[in-house]
């Protein structure tokens, strides 16, 4: 008998890594390929593993990458698809996708799709099922480019049904218990133009608002799934400040028990501090914002459109509102000093938020991808290095070489901390030493905060936030 050869012929969506969420990047694509009536296997990475079997039978492979680590572990989820099944075809889709073309598709992508993803997606799995060439707006190959897709979607709920249950990503810490998490997003690119962000150099200054129906259906099926708190992971959840508060509105009427957090700019916390109470009457319990730095220069370089001022007001608004603030940092800049460094470690402690910064934030280096608007600065050929393709960004040394060193060796204490489980205020009290010592002070006894580990710690999630 004549044994039958069956060609692959499956469609595979794979997330490497979102934040310790179950992940958008999958569930979005997934309900417009429904939709279209494509039907699509699914692979978390960070919590599944590469399910070989899977991969063999694939005939195109989509991977998400949304963020730098994503990508980095995107790559190498590629390689070793591409030596399992050769002649399946790969595409990359994501922010961090269209900023890193050239070097994916040189290296083993075979298209690209950036920006607002999920229409030009279907468009090209139904003419690789056709076996047509490819030419499709938006969608980069080998021997064609083109630009992010930058069209208004007809967004559909999120289709979550294959993937991992919510038990297996991050949890809210808050009260001593252990609440599961879902992610949604309410709005997707941003108004704003910081340099160091990655968003800018894809939209361009442009954002898009998922319908509420949408997200509050999204939201209904997580609680189904048995979420108590809802992450919202837009860029910025004030860019459509009317828009965000009406969602969590009609939310908290709905589920009066269920908590959220979401991200916003200390610039939009001040502009639109009269909504921050409704935000909390609506059971927001912490905004993570990103505070970057507290140097006058170094927030004019990044272009954050706030002041060292700003964040005072902006904690002051939310502690009013008894929302916590969760900052976030860029500690390690070109043009960050050692005091600089030693004025954010200061600030945190002075205002009591040891508690409220994961000690990575502590470690953070400035990445400069391949299009980022710090690249095109006129001063940039004073600092910027080469490429470094493989890592994804521009490579840059400070030209006080103590930073270089203390940043490395923040880093190695961080990464020891969270393999032992060290208290973070151990870890902070570490970091603070090593940062005192790199600035060549005395070596004296200074007032350590007293640790208990029983002490009742602000709301956070279990995985600490990376890029």
């Amino acid at each position: 008998m004549k044994q039958v050869v069956t060609q692959p012929n499956s469609i595979l969506l794979i997330s490497c890594y979102e934040l310790g969420h179950q992940p958008a990047g999958i569930a979005m694509p997934v309900a417009f390929l429904r939709r279209a009536g494509i039907k699509a296997e699914t692979i978390d990475i960070s919590v599944e593993g590469l399910d070989v079997s899977k991969v063999k039978h694939a005939r195109f492979v989509g991977i998400s990458v949304p963020m730098h680590t994503a990508l980095r572990l995107g790559l190498r989820v590629a390689k070793e698809i591409r030596r399992l099944n050769h002649d399946c075809h790969i595409c990359f889709y994501g922010l961090y996708a269209s900023l890193n073309a050239d070097y994916l598709l040189n290296e083993v992508a075979d298209s690209v799709i950036g920006g607002e993803f999920e229409g030009a997606l279907c468009n090209l799995i139904e003419v690789i099922q056709t076996g047509a060439s490819i030419d499709i707006d938006g969608v980069s190959t080998r021997s064609r480019a083109s630009k992010p897709v930058l069209t208004r979607l007809n967004f559909g709920v999120p289709d979550r049904n294959a993937l991992v249950p919510l038990e297996h990503y991050a949890r809210l810490d808050y009260n001593s218990e252990r609440r599961l998490v879902g992610y949604v997003e309410a709005s997707r690119g941003c108004l704003h133009l910081c340099t160091h962000c990655p968003i800018p150099p894809v939209y361009n200054g442009r954002f898009f608002v998922v319908p509420k129906e949408v997200v509050l259906e999204d939201v209904r099926r997580l609680a189904a799934s048995g979420a108590r708190h809802i992450t919202f992971g837009d860029p910025d959840f004030l860019n459509g400040p009317r828009h965000s508060l009406q969602i969590v509105r009609a939310m908290h009427q709905e589920f009066p028990d269920l908590t959220f957090d979401f991200t916003a700019k200390v610039e939009h916390i001040l502009k639109h501090h009269e909504l921050i109470e409704g935000f909390a009457r609506s059971g927001c319990i912490f905004v993570v914002t990103a505070v970057e730095s507290l140097s006058g220069v170094v927030l004019e370089h990044l272009d954050k459109g706030h002041t060292r001022d700003d964040v005072f007001e902006a904690l002051r608004i939310l502690r009013g509102a008894r929302i916590a603030m969760r900052p976030t940092f860029v500690p390690f800049t070109p043009w960050t000093t050692i005091d600089d460094y030693i004025d954010v470690l200061e600030f945190v402690e002075s205002e009591h938020l040891i508690d409220h910064v994961d000690p990575v934030q502590y470690s953070i280096r400035l990445l400069v991808p391949p299009g980022s608007l710090l690249a095109s600065r006129p001063d940039s050929n004073r600092w910027l290095g080469k490429l470094a393709q493989q890592s994804f960004t521009y490579e840059w040394s400070h030209p006080d070489p103590r930073l270089d060193e203390l940043q490395s060796q923040v880093s190695a204490i961080v990464e020891q901390a969270a393999g032992n489980g060290e208290d973070p205020v151990e870890t902070f009290l570490r970091i603070r030493e090593l940062a005192y010592a790199a600035r060549g002070d005395a070596s004296c006894t200074r007032q350590a905060p007293a640790i208990d580990p029983l002490r009742l710690r602000p709301p956070r999630l279990t995985e600490a936030w990376f890029c």
